[in-house]
């Protein structure tokens, strides 16, 4: 990987001043997950719009990860004081009454540390009980991404959680995930949380391990992202089954040797590679609670030269196989209730991009799939999401032209690329089972790329 020279200039003190007043933009050094972190290193505020029903369920969790919570913000005039800013919105129901984001947030911007988090939490505006109240909750999106654009040069981020009537109780995953380091490159995004019931939501013994004792599979394992996937879910716990193609043997072997798990050598195109994926695991493992799709290729081309061999490589490796693997899973009962399907798609399948009308449209077929399938996951008491990178610096990103490869870094909110280990945190927490509620979800894994945006 090529790395971000520019960054580290623009953070150095002759630098930083330097690019101060030429007014060029300083990407901020974000804040990783380091091993015995706390969720959050400082007070975190807390308010809600009359009439919410999140306000409670959100001091819990921050209660569980022993956080100081002020609720009375009226003096507070100090700045970084605090880690985050979390506010119930899901009590508005009028936009006359959208003032209250203004109120609670406008004098508590500047108090929010670098690298700091915003959570608003809201309700689905479809379920919202007319259109008054549908408006209003809609319109809580907008502000959430405008936040977002403007906190992003501190290395802060803004989300928008959306919990259905009935998913109060099945918060505490997705709220320790976004307030915490492991989502640095997460920013922008509204979450979906379905209800669930009390029985349905698992709560890890060990919130930093909480994959234990769970069998998780991953393709594209041997390199790049895939390795940062391999890596991260058997550091929470996971046994991996590490899969690649034959000819990356070597450097698999490599990986699941490290991370403590086995590795399977597999062409997922060839016709016969989801028998054979359903027969190892059924024979090795007996099952499989987490599946990652992350195996990918591009050939880029615009459609005029693009080759048709190429077209179908594309779409057979990124979406085809996955719907085929999936098949012989849930249909060969290996992916059972808690499981957990995730798929990698792209910020190309959102947007497209110039030269790659095969690579967006098996990502955007990526998107589709997971659509569709959530509504039967659910039914069986599991879930499937996926996770669209933007830039994110890899040895493929390091291979592109200087100018195209610093336009991608720029072009974020938080102005630089992302790390392999952004999207395989992201994963983790959607493989969590306590993320029950996380279902049919697309998350975007940018820094709020304006790509799409």
């Amino acid at each position: 990987m090529t790395p971000d020279r520019y960054q580290s200039i623009a953070n150095s003190p002759l630098g930083g001043a330097v690019t101060k007043r030429l007014g060029l933009p300083a990407p901020p050094i974000l804040e990783r997950h380091r091993p015995g972190q706390p969720v959050v290193s400082a007070p975190v505020a807390l308010g809600a719009a009359r009439g919410g029903r999140l306000e409670e369920p959100a001091r819990d969790v921050l209660r569980a990860i022993e956080a100081h919570v002020e609720t009375d913000v009226a003096s507070v005039d100090g700045r970084g004081e605090f880690a985050a800013l979390v506010f119930d919105a899901s009590g508005i129901d009028d936009s006359a009454r959208l003032r209250a984001l203004y109120d609670f947030f406008h004098p508590l911007m500047r108090s929010l540390r670098r690298s700091g988090r915003v959570l608003v939490l809201a309700g689905v505006p479809e379920a919202a009980g007319g259109p008054r109240a549908a408006t209003a909750q809609r319109a809580i999106e907008g502000f959430v991404r405008s936040v977002a654009k403007e906190i992003g040069r501190n290395g802060s981020t803004a989300q928008l959680v959306r919990a259905a009537d009935g998913a109060e109780g099945a918060m505490e995953s997705t709220l320790r995930f976004l307030l915490s380091a492991r989502s640095a490159f997460v920013d922008g995004q509204a979450v979906r949380i379905e209800a669930v019931g009390s029985e349905d939501v698992a709560v890890p013994e060990d919130w930093d391990r909480p994959l234990a004792g769970r069998i998780a599979a991953v393709t594209g394992a041997a390199r790049g992202i895939g390795e940062a996937i391999a890596e991260t879910l058997a550091g929470q716990g996971a046994e991996v089954l590490c899969i690649d193609v034959p000819a990356a043997g070597e450097d698999l072997s490599e990986v699941a040797n490290r991370v403590g798990g086995t590795s399977l050598a597999l062409d997922i195109t060839d016709a016969r590679a989801p028998d054979r994926l359903a027969e190892h695991i059924r024979q090795r493992h007996g099952r499989v609670d987490v599946f990652v799709h992350n195996a990918g290729i591009t050939r880029d081309k615009t459609l005029a030269r693009m080759a048709p061999e190429a077209w179908d490589a594309v779409l057979d490796v990124n979406l085809s196989s996955q719907e085929r693997i999936d098949d012989a899973l849930v249909g060969g009962g290996l992916l059972g209730a808690g499981g957990r399907l995730v798929s990698v798609s792209s910020v190309s399948g959102i947007a497209g991009n110039r030269g790659q009308s095969n690579y967006a449209t098996s990502k955007a077929g990526v998107i589709g799939m997971v659509a569709a399938l959530a509504p039967a996951m659910r039914e069986r008491g599991a879930t499937v999401n996926a996770v669209a990178p933007g830039f994110i610096e890899t040895a493929m990103t390091a291979a592109m032209p200087v100018a195209a490869r610093e336009a991608g870094r720029r072009t974020s909110s938080l102005v630089q690329g992302g790390q392999p280990v952004d999207v395989a945190e992201t994963i983790a927490w959607l493989a969590s089972p306590a993320s029950s509620g996380v279902n049919g979800n697309v998350v975007r894994v940018c820094g709020q790329a304006l790509i799409g945006a």
